[in-house]
């Protein structure tokens, strides 16, 4: 199978190339650091870009994972949030339409204002941030404008990656530099590692699933508890860890949804990959880490 991959470079980009099978020809494309030399440089915010290159490529599928994830600087630069995440993607719908092929988005459990949690995906979705908004929009286009696509929801993304940090490498080189950190309490995901999104997402591009798969991780936890627990598997001391209210930490520019977990009974019940809890997740990262770290 073809699978033409947005957003290659970034956490989960990498991981599907990571694990993808042998047999499956990968089409990655990056908009400004290639991770391939075979990697073809496409902004999908620009239409004529995503047209020439994905005609070019000639995908059965195209995983979307392309996106603006900084929530705050997606409430900073709203315009350019809204060029990435909800026009880009509409760029990249109509090109599927127009070439027949399977399109694949990654979208995120912040279209949910987090009053509940454990949402499932015929919950109505209330976005409170301006990056809930866009991949709202999103998926609004894919439906809009594909016959053939599945919208895969997910929640706190973290993994090893080769530039980049994210939540959990983060707490890692904190508390291995001896840093105390801040971490909230009130603040409940279902934190995923890209491993196993990744292979879902090839699942699911394999397999003729349609409509919204909640696809994060197993478990709801909190984001101190994740931080305690992820410390104790990677033997770091969690006393480091300080936690907080979401009211007390400042720094942040967007709001949060309190609760955003999200409930993956449906994927579950259709999907062969299994999707895993935090404990298995972590482990999984200490096994994979890198020989450099």
């Amino acid at each position: 199978m073809r699978i033409a991959i947005t957003g290659a470079a970034g956490l989960l980009g990498d991981k599907i190339l990571r694990v993808a099978s042998a047999d499956d020809t990968l089409l990655p494309t990056h908009r400004s650091v290639a991770p391939t030399e075979s990697s073809l440089k496409m902004d999908v915010a620009d239409i004529g870009q995503v047209h020439e290159r994905l005609l070019a490529l000639r995908p059965d599928a195209v995983i979307h994972a392309a996106a603006l994830t900084n929530v705050d600087e997606c409430e900073r630069d709203r315009e350019r949030a809204t060029l990435v995440n909800s026009l880009g993607t509409r760029n990249i719908a109509e090109v599927c339409r127009q070439l027949g092929c399977r399109m694949i988005y990654v979208s995120t459990d912040y279209v949910f204002d987090g009053e509940s949690g454990m949402y499932v995906e015929t919950d109505t979705p209330s976005p409170i941030n301006h990056y809930g908004s866009t991949k709202l929009e999103g998926e609004g286009h894919v439906m809009g404008l594909c016959e053939d696509y599945a919208i895969c929801r997910t929640s706190v993304l973290y993994g090893w990656h080769p530039r980049k940090n994210n939540f959990a490498t983060w707490i890692i080189d904190s508390l291995k530099k001896g840093q105390p950190i801040r971490v909230v309490d009130d603040h409940y995901n279902s934190p995923t590692l890209a491993d196993n999104l990744a292979e879902v997402l090839l699942e699911v591009a394999h397999r003729p699933l349609s409509g919204v798969f909640h696809t994060a991780g197993a478990e709801r936890i909190s984001r101190y508890d994740f931080a305690v627990r992820l410390a104790r598997t990677f033997n770091l001391d969690p006393d480091l860890i300080a936690g907080v209210e979401m009211k007390d930490l400042r720094l942040w520019v967007a709001r949060r949804p309190p609760d955003s977990s999200l409930n993956v009974g449906r994927a579950e019940r259709v999907l062969k990959t299994r999707l895993m809890k935090v404990e298995d997740s972590l482990k999984t990262m200490l096994e994979r880490k890198p020989a450099s770290l």
